[in-house]
Protein backbone atom coordinates (compact mmCIF):
# COMPACT_ATOMS: atom_id res chain seq x y z
CA UNK A 1 0.00 0.00 0.00
CA UNK A 2 1.15 3.74 -0.78
CA UNK A 3 0.54 5.88 1.81
CA UNK A 4 0.90 10.05 2.08
CA UNK A 5 3.69 11.32 3.66
CA UNK A 6 3.02 13.62 6.21
CA UNK A 7 5.82 16.10 6.57
CA UNK A 8 6.82 17.17 10.08
CA UNK A 9 7.56 20.80 10.68
CA UNK A 10 11.60 20.60 10.90
CA UNK A 11 11.44 18.81 7.72
CA UNK A 12 9.95 21.65 5.50
CA UNK A 13 11.77 23.37 2.82
CA UNK A 14 11.61 27.08 2.10
CA UNK A 15 11.75 28.92 -0.85
CA UNK A 16 11.75 32.80 -1.35
CA UNK A 17 9.49 34.28 -3.88
CA UNK A 18 9.75 37.94 -5.20
CA UNK A 19 6.08 38.92 -6.75
CA UNK A 20 6.11 42.14 -8.66
CA UNK A 21 2.29 43.39 -8.31
CA UNK A 22 2.95 46.06 -11.29
CA UNK A 23 0.10 46.05 -13.57
CA UNK A 24 -1.37 43.09 -12.09
CA UNK A 25 -5.14 42.41 -11.11
CA UNK A 26 -5.24 42.55 -7.31
CA UNK A 27 -7.71 39.97 -6.65
CA UNK A 28 -5.73 36.98 -8.62
CA UNK A 29 -2.49 38.08 -7.34
CA UNK A 30 -4.10 37.51 -3.62
CA UNK A 31 -4.56 34.21 -4.49
CA UNK A 32 -1.34 33.15 -6.20
CA UNK A 33 0.12 34.87 -2.94
CA UNK A 34 -2.01 32.98 -0.32
CA UNK A 35 -1.62 29.20 -2.53
CA UNK A 36 2.26 29.98 -1.78
CA UNK A 37 2.21 30.77 1.99
CA UNK A 38 -0.33 28.12 2.20
CA UNK A 39 2.32 25.83 0.91
CA UNK A 40 -0.73 24.72 -1.54
CA UNK A 41 1.44 24.03 -4.82
CA UNK A 42 3.81 21.53 -3.47
CA UNK A 43 3.30 17.60 -3.61
CA UNK A 44 4.14 17.08 -0.07
CA UNK A 45 1.51 19.78 1.65
CA UNK A 46 0.51 18.69 5.17
CA UNK A 47 -2.50 20.86 6.15
CA UNK A 48 -1.78 21.00 10.08
CA UNK A 49 1.41 21.87 8.99
CA UNK A 50 3.06 25.25 7.65
CA UNK A 51 4.72 24.25 4.84
CA UNK A 52 4.49 27.53 3.21
CA UNK A 53 6.91 29.62 1.08
CA UNK A 54 7.89 33.33 1.84
CA UNK A 55 6.27 35.96 -0.24
CA UNK A 56 7.99 39.40 -1.07
CA UNK A 57 5.69 41.70 -2.69
CA UNK A 58 6.92 44.76 -4.69
CA UNK A 59 5.20 47.55 -6.30
CA UNK A 60 2.00 46.86 -4.19
CA UNK A 61 1.01 50.63 -4.38
CA UNK A 62 0.86 50.27 -8.65
CA UNK A 63 -1.55 47.01 -8.38
CA UNK A 64 -4.48 47.38 -10.97
CA UNK A 65 -8.30 46.69 -9.32
CA UNK A 66 -11.05 45.83 -12.10
CA UNK A 67 -14.95 47.10 -11.78
CA UNK A 68 -16.36 49.41 -8.92
CA UNK A 69 -13.77 47.61 -6.63
CA UNK A 70 -12.22 51.76 -6.02
CA UNK A 71 -15.33 52.15 -3.70
CA UNK A 72 -15.20 48.85 -1.71
CA UNK A 73 -14.78 49.60 1.73
CA UNK A 74 -12.49 48.14 4.64
CA UNK A 75 -13.79 48.10 8.38
CA UNK A 76 -12.75 48.20 11.64
CA UNK A 77 -14.08 49.09 15.20
CA UNK A 78 -12.53 50.73 17.97
CA UNK A 79 -14.21 48.96 20.80
CA UNK A 80 -16.09 52.15 21.60
CA UNK A 81 -19.83 53.17 20.67
CA UNK A 82 -20.01 54.68 17.47
CA UNK A 83 -16.59 53.02 17.03
CA UNK A 84 -16.55 51.73 13.32
CA UNK A 85 -14.50 53.09 11.30
CA UNK A 86 -14.22 52.88 7.20
CA UNK A 87 -11.46 53.02 4.57
CA UNK A 88 -11.80 52.67 1.12
CA UNK A 89 -9.90 50.02 -1.06
CA UNK A 90 -7.55 53.15 -3.21
CA UNK A 91 -7.42 54.75 -0.55
CA UNK A 92 -5.63 52.17 1.75
CA UNK A 93 -3.10 51.07 -1.65
CA UNK A 94 -1.84 54.42 -2.08
CA UNK A 95 -1.39 55.07 1.66
CA UNK A 96 -0.99 51.81 3.19
CA UNK A 97 -0.39 48.95 0.69
CA UNK A 98 1.03 46.30 3.02
CA UNK A 99 -2.23 46.69 5.58
CA UNK A 100 -4.44 46.03 1.92
CA UNK A 101 -2.57 43.26 1.12
CA UNK A 102 -2.48 41.61 4.42
CA UNK A 103 -6.22 42.39 5.09
CA UNK A 104 -7.08 40.56 1.82
CA UNK A 105 -4.54 37.71 1.69
CA UNK A 106 -5.85 36.83 6.00
CA UNK A 107 -9.41 36.20 4.75
CA UNK A 108 -7.62 33.45 2.28
CA UNK A 109 -5.26 31.71 4.70
CA UNK A 110 -7.00 29.33 8.14
CA UNK A 111 -8.55 31.37 11.39
CA UNK A 112 -5.93 29.56 13.65
CA UNK A 113 -2.36 30.08 14.92
CA UNK A 114 -1.56 28.08 11.73
CA UNK A 115 -2.57 30.96 9.87
CA UNK A 116 -1.62 33.46 11.32
CA UNK A 117 2.12 32.44 11.62
CA UNK A 118 1.60 31.91 7.88
CA UNK A 119 0.82 35.36 7.20
CA UNK A 120 4.12 36.60 8.69
CA UNK A 121 6.08 35.35 6.02
CA UNK A 122 4.40 37.67 4.05
CA UNK A 123 6.52 40.63 3.05
CA UNK A 124 5.43 43.89 1.05
CA UNK A 125 6.66 46.77 -0.38
CA UNK A 126 4.94 49.67 -1.93
CA UNK A 127 8.15 50.54 -4.20
CA UNK A 128 10.22 48.75 -6.21
CA UNK A 129 13.12 48.63 -3.34
CA UNK A 130 13.32 46.03 -0.51
CA UNK A 131 15.80 44.58 2.12
CA UNK A 132 15.91 40.99 0.85
CA UNK A 133 18.85 41.39 -1.32
CA UNK A 134 19.53 37.66 -1.36
CA UNK A 135 15.88 36.19 -1.83
CA UNK A 136 15.29 36.04 -5.83
CA UNK A 137 12.40 34.65 -7.82
CA UNK A 138 12.39 30.51 -7.19
CA UNK A 139 14.58 30.57 -4.41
Amino acid sequence: MKFTKMVKPNEVERKWHLIDAEGKTFGRLITEIATLLRGKHKPNFTPHVDCGDYVVVINASKVKVTGNKENKEYHRHTGYFGGVKSEKLAELRDKNPEKLFKLATRGMLPKTKLGRQMLKKLKVYPGSEHPHTAQIKGN
